[in-house]
């Protein structure tokens, strides 16, 4: 796998959720800070996002916009002010009176003003070992549709896997092809609950997560963005060398890797590999290894079944003693503490 992928592979649990929701008028919702991390898909109008602690967000249609820390905020039709936030409704209660729905609902005369139209979802996370890649996200994602129609509240262009993005727009929701079709097929799929949506509707939306955190790093790491504004990870997916030896790490953690082979897997020295992975990265590229192993460990403990020998041939480590001994030294505690702890947790 790649860095992405497994970036969250590692941490998520569960299935992720999602609502369709209109609403008109005036409006005002606060969800609360979640263990996890929260999104929100404008499919149509316009309407505010304000996180705890953070500026205020106007969106559009095709905006997306994710929580990657599951950051507590309040979605509204307009800018509110403290007196206003203090009264917002709660979300689940919100979501009941606004009208949670599957299928398509056209617009009557009974809308007071103008409608919004949105995707809310969250994704389960376990925090309890995240990439750094993950960890330096910010509070908010914010990836604008860049792609305009004479008609700001079109879809047809911001969504359609037809439409493509004017020259020069900037990183974003319109800009992402993959991105904007992903949203495209969601709002197909919570639309109209089609024959088999259980199973494809996790699939797109954990399908838009990994076009938001792509989308977000190819445009902190595209040549003329801040270097360092964003953390070091979109740099080092960006840069030719220690992506390469990323991509071979995660690609087979368990192969016997040594500076002097993942140099030659990456075409330069080994003091080239070791300067750049390390200011790039973070650690040493061993260290990011031995890191990595262990918390793909974790993930396999938490998610399969599988004996404690077999998870550690997986991730590279001789025999289960080696694996308990260096589990124990990361994390002070046993893989089979672990395993039921993790486990029980998270039934149901």
């Amino acid at each position: 796998m790649d860095v992405v992928s497994d970036a969250i592979s590692a941490v998520r649990i569960g299935r992720p959720s999602s609502q369709r929701v209109r609403v008109t008028g005036s409006w005002c919702a606060r969800l609360a800070p979640y263990d996890g991390a929260g999104f929100h898909v404008v499919l149509e109008g316009r309407c505010w996002l304000l996180p705890d602690g953070g500026e205020p967000v106007e969106l559009g249609p095709g905006d997306a916009v994710l929580l990657p820390h599951g950051t507590g905020h309040v979605i509204a039709d307009g800018p509110a002010d403290a007196a206003r936030l203090a009264r917002a409704v709660p979300f689940e209660q919100w979501r009941a009176g606004a009208g949670s729905r599957a299928g398509r609902r056209e617009p009557s005369a009974a809308d007071d003003g103008a409608a919004v139209e949105m995707l809310c979802g969250k994704y389960r996370l376990d925090r309890s070992h995240v990439h750094p890649l993950l960890a330096e996200l910010p509070p908010l994602l914010h990836l604008p549709n860049r792609t305009h129609s004479a008609d700001p509240t079109d879809l047809t262009n911001l969504t359609g896997l037809g439409g493509g993005a004017r020259a020069g727009a900037g990183a974003g929701a319109g800009a992402d092809p993959g991105l904007r079709s992903a949203i495209a097929l969601l709002d197909h799929e919570v639309d109209e609950r089609l024959p088999g949506s259980g199973v494809a509707l996790p699939s797109l939306l954990d399908l838009l997560l990994v076009y938001m955190i792509r989308s977000w790093t190819a445009q902190h790491a595209a040549p003329g963005s801040r270097a360092g504004a964003a953390g070091t990870w979109p740099a080092a997916l960006g840069d030719p060398v220690t992506a390469a030896a990323l991509r071979a790490l995660h690609t087979d953690p368990a192969a016997p890797w040594t500076v002097e082979r993942l140099a030659a897997e990456a075409g330069v020295s080994r003091p080239t590999l070791a300067r750049r992975f390390t200011a790039l990265v973070g650690r040493p590229p061993m260290a990011y290894l031995a890191w990595w192993r262990l918390t793909r460990a974790a993930a396999l403990l938490r998610d399969t079944p599988d004996p404690l020998a077999a998870v550690a041939r997986r991730v590279g480590y001789s025999t289960p003693y080696a694996l308990s001994h260096a589990f124990r030294r990361e994390f002070g505690t046993t893989p089979g503490q672990y395993r039921a702890g993790p486990a029980a947790a998270t039934t149901g």
